[in-house]
């Protein structure tokens, strides 16, 4: 929506003065994967959601998009704010952020390729971030996963897209259901599609479905990518500010 939260804003006031019913295409939520994981959590089976983590080690071919070289933000704006936004649509509006995006020795033309980010929900639900674009040692140790850890069990989901870019490996999903003191017993979900493409039908379908009045709710309206947008703003605010001096 944009490329910083300036641009953001005059995207949503001129939808506002025109009353368009607009989205914008934050696709990850609509994974089969991530739908299937949200079913999980909507109907509770791993209890209280109270910790979210994404985390991302894989080898991206940055040189196949020539118009990210050069531009002063890249990692956030251009592929983490789908984990922000994802996270959002888990736990709500955080009241803070902790950020540090950077730079790759190996890929220095790049404004950043890496970056940490940790999402202030309070002290017990815990929210963090993190991507590491520049692993370029096969895939033995790329990970590309979203961790959900309940009161009552936990899920886990590959998205494969990201892992050996751009053959991709299939998409999964797993969870786990045990109450104290017994033993986890871990099962697979069984999913149809992948993030690429089946997720990009989300955004269309849910404008469509709320521009003929079927559904009432609109996910990724241009007022809601405008509070992801808000959060990308604080990391790189964070960023730039760096972290508490320790004191000599």
């Amino acid at each position: 929506m944009g490329e910083d939260l300036a641009q953001a804003t005059a995207i949503r006031d001129l939808c506002r003065r025109k009353r368009l019913a607009a989205a914008v295409n934050l696709q990850l939520r609509f994974a089969p994967n991530m739908i299937a994981a949200r079913d999980i959590v909507s109907r509770g089976l791993i209890g209280d959601l109270h910790d979210v983590e994404v985390r991302v080690t894989c080898s991206m071919p940055w040189h196949l998009w020539k118009f990210l070289f050069g531009i002063p933000r890249m990692e956030i704006i251009y592929h983490s704010i789908h984990y922000v936004d994802l996270v959002r649509s888990f736990l709500g509006e955080p009241a803070g952020v902790w950020c540090k995006t950077m730079r790759h020795p190996g890929m220095m033309e790049l404004a950043s390729t890496r970056t940490v980010v940790a999402l202030d929900y309070g002290d017990v639900r815990r929210a963090n971030i993190a991507t590491n674009h520049g692993h370029r040692f096969g895939t033995r140790h790329q990970e590309s996963w979203l961790k959900l850890e309940g009161t009552r069990g936990a899920a886990v989901v590959r998205m494969g897209g990201n892992l050996d870019y751009p053959r991709g490996m299939p998409d999964e999903l797993e969870y786990c259901v045990a109450a104290e003191g017994e033993t986890p017993a871990w099962q697979s979900v069984r999913l149809e599609g992948s993030w690429f493409p089946d997720a990009f039908v989300g955004t269309m379908a849910s404008l469509m479905r709320f521009a003929s009045g079927e559904s009432p709710d609109l996910p990724t309206s241009v007022e809601d990518a405008w509070r992801t947008m808000a959060v990308i703003e604080a990391c790189h605010a964070s960023s730039d500010r760096g972290g508490e001096t320790i004191p000599r």
